[in-house]
């Protein structure tokens, strides 16, 4: 686990997300996907700390693990990466312009993300020994 700090704040934020292709048409193959993937690592370029951790795909859908900084808000962040691997995807393979015709992106307009949080049990631990510690600073212990 890797704490991330900003000028104000220490956060761990990672979210899982699918983005499913419009009409789930399975538009992935090897290349594509290669190409997409690259061009979300590029997204750091311009919003380095927004931290693409691991990124999977089938052939409609793709799957993004992702730090987002509490200063983002999720939706900012969806728009973001979906905006950018639509536009360039598009440019890049020209079929898909045929599969698309109509419409600018090739993203359904819907999204899954869940948090990937640490330990629920931890947390509690650590908030119940809040008092009991003289120092008053308590060490989050993982794993419990």
């Amino acid at each position: 686990m890797k704490y991330r700090k900003q000028s104000h704040c220490v956060y761990y934020c990672e979210y899982h997300m699918v983005f499913a292709t419009k009409y789930r048409r399975k538009i992935f193959n090897d290349g594509i996907f290669e190409y997409m993937k690259e061009r979300l690592k590029q997204v750091k370029d311009h919003y380095p700390e927004i931290d693409i951790l691991k990124i999977n795909h089938d052939k409609d859908h793709i799957h993004i693990l992702v730090v987002i900084p509490p200063k983002f808000s999720v939706g900012q962040v969806v728009r973001i990466l979906k905006s950018n691997t639509s536009r360039d995807l598009k440019r890049k393979f020209p079929v898909l312009k045929d599969v698309y015709w109509g419409t600018d992106g090739i993203w359904s307009d819907g999204y899954f993300v869940s948090t990937v949080g640490i330990n629920e049990e931890a947390i509690k631990k650590y908030i119940e020994q809040q008092r009991k510690e003289d120092s008053g600073q308590v060490q989050l212990v993982l794993g419990l």
